[in-house]
């Protein structure tokens, strides 16, 4: 959870402060802590929590609710206090806490949206007379990818006074207030193309790229924002002809290959 969670925090501060990119990264930071702390409660190792035992009964379905269902609401507790309480410190009348904690919470309603259910089945050879089930939660990578979803569409908004309290609303008045499960973000995005070191962006020069593939989210294309790339070829060297011996052990070959790379025009 440590190296998880310093990624995260390196990822946050590189990212600016108003932007969707931020948005993005409080939200799957927030998703991430919910996400460690539940399945270390699963997996028995904190004292403080175990698994949901309140999922009992028997479902519509006609299963019977058993098993160690992952203890979503511990881990969303946790990480509310530990992501949510430095913002609330800064005060909820300034944009910038508004917007994260909003960030933060979609993050966890990522996880709760998608929770699976896993069955066994219990009966003479394998009959499934009888089946019981637990809830557990989706897969990290199925979380990041329905945030990557809010991103595109996340929602730009502005601090605004109602009455004796503020609120994040639409700057387009045109557009729907955004739901709990939505990204939002109070400033555009700057150009990731082209170098500013003052805000920590690096461009695009010199980044690899695949110069064979047209669509995919490695190609050349894409990568390098439009100023094109260049070809090169360099000389790698990688395992070849490895054999098995017996026991326990695979040998391998060092050969050198040549290889076009490709990366990206200043």
């Amino acid at each position: 959870m440590s190296d998880q969670w310093a990624l995260f925090e390196q990822m946050r501060k590189q990212a600016l402060q108003w932007t969707r990119e931020a948005a993005f990264v409080h939200a799957l930071s927030s998703a991430a802590v919910a996400m460690a702390v539940t399945r270390a409660c699963s997996r028995g190792e904190l004292e403080r929590c175990g698994c949901d035992r309140k999922i009992r009964g028997v479902s519509p379905e006609g299963f019977q609710w058993s098993g160690c269902s992952d203890n979503l609401s511990y881990g969303v507790a946790f990480s509310q206090t530990f992501v949510d309480e430095p913002e609330k410190a800064k005060g909820l009348s300034a944009g910038r806490p508004l917007m994260n904690i909003h960030n933060n919470e979609a993050g966890r309603k990522a996880i709760l949206h998608n929770m699976q259910v896993e069955c066994k089945c219990h009966g003479v050879s394998g009959s499934c007379e009888l089946r019981t089930c637990w809830k557990v939660m989706p897969p990290f990578r199925r979380v990041g990818a329905v945030l990557k979803e809010r991103f595109d569409g996340a929602t730009e908004v502005r601090l605004t006074r109602i009455g004796s309290r503020t609120a994040l609303l639409p700057r387009d008045p045109q557009v729907k207030p955004p739901a709990a499960r939505d990204l939002v973000y109070m400033a555009p995005s700057p150009d990731f193309c082209h170098l500013d070191p003052d805000n920590g962006i690096p461009g695009t020069a010199g980044r690899r790229c695949n110069g064979t593939s047209r669509l995919a989210p490695d190609g050349c294309e894409l990568v390098c924002c439009g100023p094109g790339y260049r070809a090169g070829r360099a000389e790698v060297v990688q395992r070849c002809s490895c054999k098995f011996s017996w026991c326990c052990s695979v040998r391998c070959q060092q050969c050198k290959n040549t290889v076009t790379i490709h990366t990206c025009r200043v």
